[in-house]
């Protein structure tokens, strides 16, 4: 029944998606609420605004963050941070986009769900927006000595040091350059997350005003998803918030953007680490303006148009992207992006250089003529819309649920006037689109009319630049002198007195209890773990699980890794990066690769490398390769994954040659999304065999030696040899022990079994033993030099396997030192965009991080203080209870049912099988406030630490004390 407050305006019935989808408008102010009821007990909601800045201070950006800092039913400093702990939701979170603003949580539970529903309410329609939260969060200027008005002036803020980082990626700036240049006059030529020198440019007053403009009903796009009651929601929403509103005439809509008359050339510059090789670090992308997102016809033809072009290695233009010699890897921006009002096309090359710019962009006009002129094979086609099809069908989750998944899909349009249904329910436009591929000329006339005709087209070559970093960093103490040459007597005790004002209001301890909560009974007394069944075909073992996969299939090869030496080992990797992208048998990769895109969704190569559950030293370790397809090519999927595991070739030199070069290229522009992550890998490598591997494989060292391998096999000789290493690794894993695992729905499962058992044969004898590694325990203190403006700091402590009685204290401990210490020392005072701890049980580690940080040593002792503040004060029970609904909201947090299956299986592979994993939550509720003291002191209080930072190398060169192994990336 819909509420009285609400217009109902239509429900649509998806049955690809098996949702209902009901559209609403609120009477009195025009708010729409979208709303996708589904059986899914993990209920999402989100509150969205149209937010067009017109210039990058970052407004849309800090306002986000600002607006989670108090509101006016709950006016404590940090709400959103405090109900993280509050809660046992499955997501939480904000999101800034270019031209939207998103405030999303889910959660399983009904109270806990409608707790988060009113604090999210007041947080976006009635913040607070205190100037000092605004410092906080945005920017502000301090004094390098906070109270001493004679040292130098510094930036601060959350936002201001987390841009500084992102701003540090490669091809994050790329994408900024790039849209900016193709929207010369509207929103979208602004970073909306803000430009590190443009940021203190925006004043308290600005964020306020674009508030009251931009954060109103009239505004907004209200969405929820779940199992949940509509009239539930619409009782609380109007009465939380939109009753206290009337309808405003706002005029925010995005105009279309003003067409080039000429494609456009475009040159930029990023920084490179001083002293670097410049040679082939150029960036050449072309970019297209085209259609509106709201049109789904218009999107879909560039998906098909996008697919056809790009979608894997034997695709005309990724084909010839990936083989010229001009780059060393197809820009990471290739593809359609249809998250602005007017979508736009990307293609380009990495690793090339500025003279090439003009050769680059003369290689994809070719290619395009030639598709223009020529067209692609039919089945190339009908292959990109069974991939959009499969999409479409797959239900997902995880940390994202799926449930957001499909808000967040269907918001652009909606926010731009589009239809969600049709953006939601794609299937009547692929019945068009399956019409209209059988004129074989409507690909031809596609890249003709979407690309080749049109003339609103950059060019943008951004090249390294080893001195911009300095110069930067010169501007902005330039900008700081001069400001400070402006301060009077008054203005410094001013700057003096805020930093004074800020402290103590970081410092201060807001009452908890004004915020609603859930509490540990609240907690649901089981974990729901997948069961399967156990079966053999061919005396092969095989986990068959029953799970609701909306039409899909997953299988999976699972191999014991066999004994390899150190060689192979380091090869391992590279072997499952390139096995599903080289040829099979008499076929050449060009082959495989239109193959896998006619019949699946994807197959992928892996190890599963864990310790055991009461000796980390002690570690079992699988190869899988692993695909999914829909349920009318199960049979096709089975036979392919038989031949990849059994026929991949590895004698196609060139191929091989391509891929280690674009895997190194994608490793190295990913080094300061995850530079927490690899510190973390750095800092635990001494601790455990697991952690030795991880750094070995994906970490820093595996880079390293990857950037080694890359640059030798120029050198015919070595990739030869590299070649035969890949051979024989694939020989190793064919003869080892395997066993399979099957995700479908209950009534394809038997078809799928028996499918597997038309093409594979029996399980073979080992021929050698199980993959072993040395034992290991040595301290670490390690510093790795990279381009990036931001710091990430790691620590970590050796501790105990999972399944010591100590293990649930220490998984405890990570949130409680979080929530009760670094949040407030490492991110509001010290200015990071995060910070944290916790209990790694594969490398038995308890480890310190930050994330994004302007600071180095100062973040290294607070980790250090962090325990004495444990080991020195009275903690609340409160803080306990906080941390233990953190870890089993975690624990319980529902997954996609294949991936459920999944982690059901591989961790009883692994020895966490359904009653251990049931186990150590029991003992996790049981945790108390001494088991935390006796296992800091225990752990945490010794010289035995390691360390690992990931910086520049003037910023290590400036920590020298610090006694860190500098090694250059």
């Amino acid at each position: 029944m819909t509420h009285p407050a609400f217009e109902h305006i239509r429900t649509a019935h998806l049955p690809s998606l098996n949702i209902d989808v009901e559209e609403y408008r609120h009477r009195a102010t025009g708010a729409r609420h979208l709303h996708l009821a589904s059986g899914d007990p993990n209920n999402a909601f989100l509150v969205a605004f149209l937010t067009v800045p017109q210039d990058s201070t970052g407004v849309a950006h800090i306002l986000e963050h600002t607006s989670l800092c108090g509101s006016r039913k709950y006016p404590v400093r940090d709400p959103f941070f405090m109900m993280i702990r509050r809660s046992l939701n499955t997501f939480m979170n904000a999101f800034t986009a270019s031209d939207w603003t998103a405030y999303p949580f889910a959660s399983q539970n009904r109270k806990d769900f409608y707790n988060l529903l009113e604090v999210y309410l007041d947080a976006a329609f009635f913040p607070t927006l205190d100037a000092m939260d605004f410092a906080q969060e945005g920017h502000r200027v301090e004094f390098a000595v906070p109270d001493d008005p004679s040292s130098d002036l510094v930036y601060k803020g959350v936002v201001y040091n987390e841009m500084k980082g992102a701003m540090s990626s490669p091809v994050r700036r790329l994408w900024d350059d790039l849209q900016s240049a193709l929207f010369p006059t509207t929103t979208y030529h602004y970073n909306s997350g803000g430009e590190p020198a443009e940021i203190p440019k925006l004043t308290h007053a600005d964020l306020k005003a674009f508030h009251a403009r931009h954060y109103h009903p009239s505004n907004a796009v209200i969405m929820t998803y779940g199992s949940f009651p509509v009239e539930e929601h619409q009782e609380r929403i109007e009465a939380w918030a939109l009753s206290r509103f009337q309808r405003l005439d706002l005029d925010l809509a995005i105009p279309d953007e003003r067409r080039y008359d000429a494609p456009q050339v475009v040159e930029t510059r990023y920084p490179l680490e001083g002293g670097a090789e410049t040679r082939r670090k150029t960036h050449v992308v072309l970019g297209w303006l085209l259609g509106h997102s709201a049109d789904l016809k218009e999107v879909m033809e560039a998906n098909l148009l996008s697919g056809v072009l790009l979608d894997h290695s034997g695709s005309p233009l990724r084909q010839a992207l990936e083989t010229t010699g001009l780059g060393t890897a197809p820009s990471e921006l290739c593809g359609l992006d249809d998250s602005t009002r007017e979508t736009i096309f990307a293609c380009g090359l990495e690793g090339t250089d500025p003279e090439q710019a003009e050769a680059v962009e003369r290689l994809v006009l070719e290619t395009l003529e030639r598709v223009a002129r020529d067209g692609v094979p039919q089945d190339q086609v009908e292959a990109v819309l069974h991939q959009l099809e499969l999409h479409q069908r797959e239900v997902g989750g995880g940390h994202f649920p799926y449930g957001l998944q499909l808000m967040v899909k269907a918001l652009p349009a909606v926010l731009h006037g589009g239809d969600a249904v049709a953006v939601l329910d794609i299937d009547p436009v692929l019945k068009e689109l399956r019409e209209a591929i059988r004129d074989p000329g409507y690909i031809r006339n596609l890249t003709r009319r979407l690309l080749l005709d049109n003339p609103h087209r950059i060019r943008l070559a951004m090249a390294p630049d080893p001195e911009l970093a300095d110069r930067l960093a010169a501007e902005e103490r330039a900008r700081l002198a001069a400001l400070r040459e402006t301060l009077g007597e008054a203005d410094r005790l001013r700057i003096v007195e805020q930093a004074r004002e800020l402290k103590a209001r970081q410092e201060q301890s807001d009452d908890p209890e004004i915020l609603p909560k859930v509490t540990l009974a609240d907690v649901p007394d089981e974990l729901k773990i997948a069961e399967g069944t156990d079966a053999t075909i061919a005396g092969t073992p095989v986990a068959a699980y029953a799970q609701g996969t909306n039409g899909l299939v997953y299988q999976r090869v699972v191999v014991d890794l066999p004994e390899f030496s150190d060689e192979l080992l380091d090869e391992l990797p590279l072997f499952c990066d390139l096995l599903t992208e080289v040829g099979i048998g008499e076929r050449d990769y060009l082959d495989i690769q239109a193959l896998q895109s006619a019949v699946t969704g994807g197959i992928s190569a892996g190890t599963s490398v864990r310790g055991a559950i009461d000796d980390a030293q002690s570690i079992y370790g699988v190869f899988t390769l692993s695909g999914k397809a829909l349920e009318r090519n199960r049979d096709a999927l089975a036979a392919l994954l038989n031949e990849t595991f059994l026929q991949a070739r590895f004698d196609e030199l060139s191929r091989l040659r391509e891929l280690v070069a674009q895997v190194r290229a994608h490793r190295e522009s990913s080094i300061t999304d995850n530079g927490h992550g690899l510190a973390m890998m750095a800092a635990t490598a001494g601790l455990a065999p697991c952690g030795a591997l991880s750094h070995r494989w994906s970490g820093l060292q595996g880079l390293k030696r990857l950037k080694a391998l890359d640059d030798s096999l120029d050198d015919t000789t070595a990739l030869e040899a590299f070649s035969g290493r890949l051979i024989a690794i694939r020989e190793a894993i064919a003869s080892a022990p395997r066993q399979f695992l099957v995700v479908a729905e209950e009534s394809a499962l038997e078809g799928v079994v028996k499918g597997l058992e038309r093409h594979w044969q029996a399980n073979p004898a080992a021929t050698s033993g199980k993959l072993r590694l040395e034992p290991v325990n040595r301290s670490i203190r390690q510093g790795w030099a990279t381009n990036t403006q931001v710091n990430f700091c790691a620590k970590a402590f050796p501790t105990v396997a999972p399944e010591h009685p100590d293990a649930a204290a220490l998984t405890v401990l990570g949130p409680l030192l979080r929530n009760g210490f670094l949040h407030r020392a490492i991110r509001e005072q010290g200015g990071a965009y995060g910070a944290g701890a916790s209990y790694d049980p594969d490398t038995t580690a308890f480890r310190f991080f930050s994330y994004r940080d302007p600071r180095l040593a100062e973040t290294l002792e607070d980790f250090d203080r962090g325990i004495q503040w444990l080991l020195e004060n009275r903690i609340e029970p409160r803080l306990l209870e906080e941390a233990v609904l953190g870890v089993v909201g975690s624990i319980d947090r529902p997954d996609s049912p294949a991936r459920e299956a999944m982690n059901a299986f591989f961790g009883r592979l692994h020895g966490r099988t359904a009653e251990q994993r049931r186990r150590f939550r029991r003992r996790v509720l049981e945790v108390g406030l001494d088991d935390l003291r006796q296992v800091a002191e225990r752990y945490l209080t010794g010289s035995n630490a390691s360390v690992a930072v990931v910086s520049d190398a003037k910023s290590l060169a400036r920590n020298e004390a610090l006694g860190l192994e500098v090694t250059s990336l």
